[in-house]
């Protein structure tokens, strides 16, 4: 009979294996020369990673970390299509907030109110020694 259970505790520690290999194989793939390179180098990371991924955070043995491996190899490739083009880079992330900080501003600006209005909402001072 089938153990669910422990089927889905190996997927689990797959997911969070895969997004370790991913970019791990990501950041190093330049090494490799041709796309068949890039295939067997991806399964030699996952099964490694994910062999030494089981037996540094879990009890399960030397088998099904193996499996956990596979899988991580297998599904790693569909969550970095599912991710592919909707990751944006340091650069994109920066200019976004650098180009929305000046409409904060003037927003700021228009709701100025008086000093008297502002004396009446402090709820509470800060003082640093």
């Amino acid at each position: 009979m089938l153990n669910w259970s422990l089927l889905e505790n190996l997927l689990i520690i797959a997911i969070a294996c895969s997004s370790v290999t991913v970019i791990l194989i990501q950041k190093t793939k330049k090494f490799c020369k041709n796309s068949d390179g890039i295939i067997l180098y991806s399964i030699f990371i996952n099964l490694l990673l994910g062999f030494f991924f089981c037996q540094t955070f879990t009890k399960i043995d030397y088998i099904q970390s193996l499996w956990v491996g596979l899988f991580s190899f297998l599904g790693a490739d569909t969550i970095f299509k599912n991710l592919e083009g909707k990751l944006s880079s340091y650069s994109d992330l920066v200019g976004k907030v650098e180009s929305s900080i000046p409409n904060a501003l003037e927003v700021v600006e228009e709701k100025d109110t008086t000093t008297e209005e502002k004396e009446d909402n402090i709820v509470g001072e800060i003082t640093y020694e």
